[in-house]
Parts: C-alpha cells; structure tokens; sequence
C-alpha cells in the first residue's frame, strides 16, 4: 500500500506539470483527491492492515495529500501570475498621453431664461407657485371668469381628456388654486412657470406645447400703477435699462381693465425697423387689472382687495432677447443651436 500511494504522488505530481489551464488542474485536483480519487480508495483498505501498519500508512497518506495540493497551488498561482502579466503587456497604458476632453453640458435656453426672470420676480417679493398640468375646467376656465360657452374660450383651442378634465391650457390655474385655497386670509403675490398645451399648428412662431410664466399680486389698495412699475423693472432687466414700454387696452376675460404691453425695438431704438414692422414697438406680454369676479370666486372681498395679473411666455422673451428666428429650435435638440447659450 506504501508503494501504491507512493506511485499515485508520481502519477498526480506529473498530471500538475503537464496541465495547461486552470480547469485542466481543477480536473487534476477532483481525479486524485476528490471522494472517489484513488487516494481515497487506498484508504478503505486501511482496516485490513495491522494496527502497527495503520499509522504509517495514514501519515504518509497525508503527506502525499499534502505534496499535491502544494504542487497545484503552486501551478495555480503561476497561471494566474502568467496571466496576468499577459494581459498587462496587451492592455498597456501611456500615461503621458492627454486626456481626452469630456463634453460639459449646460442649462437649455429656455431654462436659463425662466430662471432669469424667477430671480427677478422673487427679488420683488414673489413666490414661485406650481400646479398641476392636467387641470379641471373649473379651474382653467370658470374659475378665471370663462364660464362655460363663453365665446373667449376659443381663444385657447384645448387638449381635452374627459368632459372635466384638459391639458391646462395657461398657468393661470395656479393663481385659482392658489388665491382659492387662501380665501381672503391674506395678500398673494406669485408667479408660476409651467408648461402649457394648446391645439395649435407648429410652426416657426407656435407650439402645441410651450411654456408660460403668469403672475398675480392681489392685495389691498393694489392700482394698476404698481403693475407698470413691475413691468417695467422686468423689461428692463431682460432687455436692457434703455428699454421703454408701453400698455396698449386689449382684452382678457380675467381682468378688467386688461392690456398688451410694447417694449421698445432694441434692433431699432424705436425708428421702425422690419423686426418691429416699421412701428419702433414690440408686443411682449399681456397683463390687466384682477377681474372682481375672479376675486369673489375665490373668497376676497373685490370692494376691499385688488390685484394685477400678467403672463408671458419665455420662448419669446427668448426668441426677442437672443435673435432666434424659429421656435422649433427650442424643441428639436439640435446641439449646435444648443451649446450656443450654454452662457446665456
């Protein structure tokens, strides 16, 4: 038995030598010191010897375990180290090589620009408000004195998904909400910048999809005064200190009086120019006088506060401020029109 085990060390030890691979030797260790190994089948015969035989036989069974597993570590870590440093050599890295330089990306100009005017505003004492965009009609509409069948709805052409419940058509909602949940318990003054969705044909002045900063100042002894105050420090912090503007009488059914306002052509200085149609103004925003409706619809009393409101949309100011000719552009990701304004 002493010559069998003897005979196994020689047999494994060479089957180590010859394996090539990790597996081959994985294969070695299995077949020689696995359970069914012949090892392990020379050791059941143990009983069959005497008991002076027994702890020789079993020592050097150790020690011929032992011998080979050594053997395979060894291999093994000569493979690994083999390996190694052929992956080294293949996979070589030139530290005195530049690095590559890695794109920087910026805020969207639309971004930039809502952010602009939200530092602006919240500078004056407004808050930023938001709401949802899928809006009830009440809300959209009734709330902001468009009762149902009035004929001004068909100014704002709506995305609607039940008989209740649209795409909001403005951010004014925001402003319902909000004065709604106040109920006269005290002054307001917000803005609220948002998305907006109508059903409009895309082209290089409208969108289906756009964004609408709108604001609102309701309190006591509020006059239209301080409306123009207000626009103006805006015009001329977007535009430049030389800008003037003017308030033209128009329409909107939540506020009474209401007006569009002009700034002066910057291309211009207001001599008339093709930009500004020979007329030395550009239309900006509209704005108005809160509707003592409004007011009453939402818990103030309209004899004892009052407000203004005004909306504005940032592709414009946008398109005005930084000679964009197309509003697609804004929506098309086209990195070279993009990486333009990464200052802006």
């Amino acid at each position: 038995m002493k010559e069998q085990l003897q005979a196994l060390e020689q047999e494994a030890l060479s089957k180590v030598e010859e394996a090539s691979t990790i597996k081959e030797l994985q294969d070695v260790r299995v077949a020689y010191l696995g359970k069914k190994g012949p090892i392990t089948e020379v050791l059941r015969g143990m009983g069959k010897l005497s008991p002076e035989e027994r702890p020789i036989i079993g020592e050097l069974a150790n020690t011929v375990r032992a011998n080979i597993a050594n053997a395979m570590e060894e291999k093994k870590d000569a493979m690994e180290r083999a390996e190694l440093e052929k992956q080294l050599a293949e996979e070589q890295i030139d530290v005195t090589l530049p690095g590559r330089p890695v794109a920087v990306g910026g805020p969207h100009l639309l971004t930039s620009i809502v952010e602009e005017i939200e530092d602006l505003f919240i500078g004056l004492g407004f808050e930023v408000r938001e709401g949802p965009e899928v809006e009830t009609d009440y809300y959209n509409f009734e709330a902001l004195n468009l009762p149902k069948g009035h004929p001004a709805r068909d100014m704002q052409d709506s995305f609607y998904i039940t008989e209740d419940l649209l795409m909001r058509t403005h951010t004014s909602p925001v402003q319902a909400r909000t004065m709604n949940a106040i109920q006269g318990a005290r002054p307001v003054k917000m803005i609220c910048p948002g998305k907006v969705y109508r059903r409009d044909t895309d082209d290089a002045t409208h969108s289906h999809q756009f964004t609408q900063i709108e604001g609102l100042y309701v309190d006591k002894n509020v006059r239209m005064s301080d409306l123009k105050g207000v626009l103006d420090r805006f015009a001329k912090h977007m535009f430049g200190e030389d800008r003037e503007i003017r308030l033209r009488p128009s329409f909107f059914p939540f506020t009474e009086p209401s007006v569009e306002m002009d700034i002066s052509c910057k291309v211009c200085n207001g001599e008339g120019c093709s930009v500004c149609k020979k007329t030395g103004w550009i239309e900006i925003l509209g704005a108005g006088m809160v509707h003592p409706r409004v007011l009453e619809m939402a818990g103030y009393d309209p004899n004892e506060y009052s407000g203004f409101a005004f909306g504005m949309g940032p592709e414009r100011i946008a398109m005005l401020k930084y000679g964009v000719d197309d509003i697609r552009h804004f929506y098309t990701n086209d990195v070279r029109f993009l990486k333009q304004y990464h200052q802006a």
